[in-house]
């Protein structure tokens, strides 16, 4: 190994640099030796899993390709084709019970724990989401200790591990910068949820702290070890004499009040402070950790992957930003109040895309909020001659996702913050809606559900919005014959009718749009209905009922009728999720049935 790679990892032994007539020893390049290593062993890890990720990821997308092809044609006989997709493979189905989809104990996952209704403690994470983070846990406690002399000299083994956290700490830095860029290449490449890889940012980040923590506390053990009698003096001494120390000091600091800010308490109680802290104390720690490795241009070198990557991960968004909004004219917004507590709000944008089911935005509105950004999942998209006149709606699935849209529109319900502010300024100005300058950052994420032969959608409340969308493509595909579905049940968990205003324009295009009768059935629950009077079914497709659906006999009414694989998609309440989870596990090996939950965490 060369000087060079040996003092790449050399990043958190800066005390012994503070001498002037330090030079190393074969001891230190022995320790340095170990820490790449640890660092080599750690990235062979990451390139393992990956790799084996992305295999399973593209073999599947592969085989659902195939899946669609082969069941394009309608009739009996095609139908009659897709039983053999029907049919699980049983070791196959039994882990995906047991271990991909399963919660992390009995049903609970992403029901929240709440200690009030503004007081949000967190969830837990799945079965394969605890084996993915305990496995990181026990990887860098092993690398931590492994090959350290402990029973050697003491104040010597101090440094070993103190270079050895420092090490890891920063070699951690990179996929935590890399898993909580909303542009992750990984997303597509390994078909990870955004929400997985922000918990795993989450833990990735606390891993660093308490390396930082254990670095700061092994550096301070071994200095007084080396000098009982001077040790803490040395210490004061070198925090305020070296800008080395003082600012690995800072950086500590830094860390650990990300880690204070982090519990999801204060995440979601106070988001718009949590966010705009966080960015600042990233920076901060980013900048003294810079100049904590100054005067060693060597170990600088293992911390420009992670400012880079921060780097490109801006830019990519400013570039979305400008790309999008920026033409002729800026983007615009008609903001409108619905009852119910929601908004509906209709961009015009300046550059639109080639709209797909399952996308979502960042939508910035400065005149309502200068410099925060929401995710809001994109509900429709039509051309239109402007905000106020809508053409017509072509129904068939080349004419929708063919042709850059002109207006995109989200539901947003009033919560706290920016959507509070939002509502309120729609309701008070006349007419209950307002048009304003706006900014997207997108499009990110898409799904199709278009080789399943059976799709179950279930929302609740503005959970539908997410369904929406599959419905139009999977019912356009139905009808010009390119897709495997043949059986669409929409399942819609609302409070109140008037709810039923957020989506009715899209909706009366839907149940206007060519053979949607022979493939699509929805099913309205009102679980706080003020009278019976409103509950009323318009027709055998479109049925209405009160109070809230018993969603295990839905999915067995379904399975006994099943045509080819089945998706079950969920955008709603943690409960309902938890609850779908169940009464999936408890059917999957009986039929092909595959579980999507979307849900955004912070």
């Amino acid at each position: 190994m060369t000087f060079t790679s040996k003092a790449l990892l050399v990043a958190a032994a800066l005390p012994l640099a503070l001498a002037d007539d330090w030079a190393p020893t074969a001891a230190d390049y022995a320790a340095w030796d170990q820490n790449w290593n640890m660092c080599k062993y750690t990235a062979w890890t990451w390139a393992a899993i990956a790799a084996v990720m992305m295999i399973y990821r593209w073999t599947t997308v592969l085989l659902h390709h195939i899946r669609r092809i082969a069941n394009l044609n309608h009739g009996t006989s095609s139908d009659s084709k897709q039983k053999y997709f029907t049919i699980p493979d049983e070791r196959w189905a039994s882990f995906k019970r047991h271990f991909i989809v399963a919660p992390l104990l009995r049903k609970r996952h992403n029901r929240e724990f709440k200690l009030s209704a503004a007081m949000n403690v967190g969830t837990l994470p799945s079965r394969a989401q605890s084996f993915i983070l305990v496995g990181y846990f026990a990887m860098n406690a092993v690398t931590c200790a492994m090959h350290i002399n402990w029973q050697g000299d003491k104040a010597t083994w101090l440094g070993d591990v103190c270079d050895r956290t420092g090490t890891l700490a920063v070699l951690n830095m990179i996929p935590l910068f890399v898993l909580a860029g909303r542009n992750n290449p990984l997303i597509w490449l390994l078909g990870i949820s955004f929400d997985t890889y922000n918990l795993i940012h989450r833990w990735i980040g606390r891993i660093c702290v308490f390396e930082a923590i254990l670095h700061g506390a092994f550096w301070m053990a071994k200095q007084v070890t080396e000098d009982p009698t001077k040790g803490w003096n040395n210490i004061t001494t070198y925090m305020g004499s070296s800008t080395t120390i003082l600012a690995g000091t800072i950086g500590v600091c830094a860390f650990i009040v990300i880690l204070l800010q982090s519990p999801s308490i204060i995440r979601h109680a106070f988001y718009e402070t949590f966010l705009h802290i966080h960015i600042l104390l990233v920076i901060t720690t980013l900048v003294v950790l810079w100049m904590h490795l100054e005067g060693l241009p060597h170990q600088k070198q293992l911390l420009l992957p992670v400012i880079l990557c921060w780097a490109i991960e801006r830019s990519a968004r400013l570039y979305s930003l400008v790309r999008r909004n920026i033409g002729r004219g800026v983007t615009k917004a008609e903001v409108e109040a619905l009852p119910g507590d929601a908004v509906r709000v209709t961009l015009r944008i300046a550059n639109p895309w080639k709209f797909k089911p399952g996308q979502h935005v960042y939508m910035y509105m400065p005149s309502v909020g200068l410099w925060t950004s929401h995710p809001f999942t994109l509900a429709w998209s039509q051309e239109i001659d402007s905000l106020g006149g809508e053409k017509n709606l072509p129904t068939a699935r080349q004419d929708i996702l063919g042709k850059k849209t002109a207006s995109m529109s989200l539901i947003i319900r009033r919560r706290t913050g920016f959507t509070d502010r939002m509502f309120s300024k729609a309701e008070r100005t006349p007419g209950g809606k307002f048009m304003t300058t706006a900014y997207v950052e997108g499009p990110y994420g898409n799904q199709s559900f278009q080789s399943y032969g059976t799709v179950m959608l279930f929302a609740a409340g503005v959970g539908i919005t997410h369904q929406v969308p599959h419905v139009r493509d999977l019912v356009a595909a139905y009808a010009n014959g390119t897709c495997a579905t043949r059986k669409v049940t929409l399942v819609w968990i609302i409070q109140s009718p008037e709810h039923l205003e957020w989506i009715r324009p899209w909706m009366t295009q839907i149940l206007g749009m060519e053979k949607r009768r022979d493939i699509l059935k929805i099913l309205l629950f009102i679980t706080r209905p003020r009278s019976t009077k409103e509950i009323h079914s318009p027709s055998s497709s479109v049925q209405m009922f009160p109070g809230k659906p018993d969603v295990g006999a839905l999915m067995d009414k379904e399975q006994s009728q099943q045509v080819g694989a089945m998706a079950v998609s969920c955008c709603g309440t943690g409960s309902l999720s938890d609850d779908l989870r169940k009464a999936m596990r408890a059917r999957c090996e009986k039929t092909e049935i595959d579980f999507f939950e979307e849900a955004f965490s912070w």
